[in-house]
């Protein structure tokens, strides 16, 4: 950061903006959004200050995601497999997908994270309760 900004913006100072630690004000926040190329409203907040999004795992039925895998839900079913391969665990019916994967899956399909948690439980590739699908 202080090397792109040519020592404009001291990485610790921006840290401690992210974390709350220390005010930013009007102007410097606007200055800021001017550096990294999005608007200040990107940097700002929704509402209450915190995100209201997922940050916990998630746990997949695959095979109900592999059986019924329809256009819509190809992505996921790729990405699974890949965890998969990339894990070694071939063996399991189910697949706990980490809050940074759940980010990236929303990404590639331009809706938020919870969004995208109601369209696998529309879907019904969601396990509510992983440690009940066992006890059957």
């Amino acid at each position: 950061m202080e090397e792109k900004s040519n020592g404009r913006w001291k990485a610790v100072v921006v840290g401690s903006y992210e974390r709350g630690d220390r005010a930013v004000t009007v102007s410097r926040l606007a200055e800021l959004a001017d550096f990294y190329r999005v608007p200040v409203s990107e940097l700002l907040p929704d509402g209450s200050g915190v995100r209201h999004e997922p940050t916990n795992k998630i746990v997949l039925d695959l095979e109900r995601l592999y059986d019924e895998v329809s256009d819509e839900l190809a992505y996921v079913a790729r990405y699974a497999r890949a965890i998969q391969q990339q894990r070694g665990d071939y063996n399991g019916r189910v697949l706990s997908i980490r809050a940074d994967d759940l980010r990236a899956l929303a990404i590639v399909y331009d809706i938020s994270p919870s969004g995208l948690i109601e369209r696998l439980t529309e879907a019904g590739v969601l396990v509510a309760d992983p440690r009940a699908f066992f006890a059957s």
